[in-house]
Order: structure tokens, then sequence, then C-alpha cells
């Protein structure tokens, strides 16, 4: 089955407590809504893989990308699902490659909601809602800034779905403002 959005809220919170890692997962669940319009698909389901893909990092870190299969089959949801959230860890932690539009656009901007919520804590308003591509490109050329952000994965994303990294680190930024305030990304403008 395809869980509905309050189904896959609930697998979601059953083994995630971390606080950051529920924001990454609305972050990200967001942004695919977006993409999802920009492809004119399905924006519920491309949702759902986002807010599901790291299901088992918190309680499984050694195991992610494979625990999850079992998680999921154990909760009897759809198999294309479970090959969505598993191929984002393609070349990382397994050889499963992202085939359709909405896997090679997860795979692409997981890592950068990642390297933009960093950009925008250390920015002075805090907030993603004034947030420019060429300060998250900055920060993207700079090594040492979020070094945890794997830099390549994100560059072969753009590949996948032929997208520049600037058309991707805008529609990314899009997708995170529509949850800026729930993520804790809304800061504070300040008026010039």
């Amino acid at each position: 089955m395809y869980p509905t959005r309050e189904e896959a809220w609930n697998i979601l919170r059953e083994y995630n407590k971390d606080e950051h890692l529920i924001n990454h997962a609305l972050a990200v669940e967001s942004v695919m809504r977006h993409f999802a319009t920009i492809y004119k698909e399905d924006q519920e389901k491309w949702g759902i893989a986002g807010l599901l893909h790291d299901l088992d990092y918190e309680k499984y870190p050694d195991e992610h990308c494979k625990k999850v299969i079992e998680i999921m089959r154990e909760k009897n949801l759809d198999e294309e699902l479970i090959h969505s959230v598993v191929s984002h860890g393609y070349g990382l932690v397994n050889d499963v490659k992202p085939e359709s539009n909405l896997e090679k656009v997860l795979y692409t901007i997981d890592e950068l909601t990642g390297l933009i919520n960093a950009t925008v804590i250390m920015r002075p308003s805090k907030s993603i809602l004034d947030l420019e591509v060429k300060s998250v490109k900055k920060k993207f050329k700079s090594k040492g800034f979020a070094a945890g952000v794997n830099r390549e994965v994100i560059k072969n994303g753009c590949d996948m779905i032929n997208k520049s990294l600037d058309e991707v680190i805008k529609e990314t930024i899009e997708g995170m403002k529509n949850v800026a305030e729930e993520i804790g990304l809304k800061g504070e403008l300040v008026n010039s």
C-alpha cells in the first residue's frame, strides 16, 4: 500500500525522535512536493517518499537504506516507494540506482537541503525567505563548510535530472520556503 500523509508521518515518528532529523524529513518532503509540480507528477507520492527517505537513519545508521526495506515491508508499504527510498543511497551505501524522476530528484536534493539549512543558520537573518542562490553556491564551493555534505552527489544528481546546479539550488530553496516556520528557518527578516 501507499500510505497517506498521516500514515507516513506516524511511521516516521515511530522510528525518529531527533528533531533535526524530523526537520530534515519535512524539508525534503516539501522540496519533493515542489519538484513534483515542476515535473507535473503526483505531489502526494513525491512528498511521502521525501518524508520517509531517512526512516531507518536514526535507529540504524550503520544499516541506512538497508534496514528500511525490512521496516517498510513489515508495514506492507508499496515496493515502488521502498525502491525510491532505498535509491537515494546510491553510490553512498548501496548500488540501487535512481530510475524514475522522483528517485533522481530525491537523490539530488537530499544532501542539498542540508547544505541550504547550514547556510541559513549562519546568516544574520537566520531566514531562508531572503536566501539567494549565490549565497548557497559560495558555501557549496567552500569544502570546509558543512563538510558532511557530499557535493559530488549533488553534482551527479544535477546531471541525472539534466538541470544546472543553480536551477536545482533555486528550486530547492523555493521548496524549503513552504515549511520555513515549521523547520525553524523563517528567521527574522530585516527591513532595509
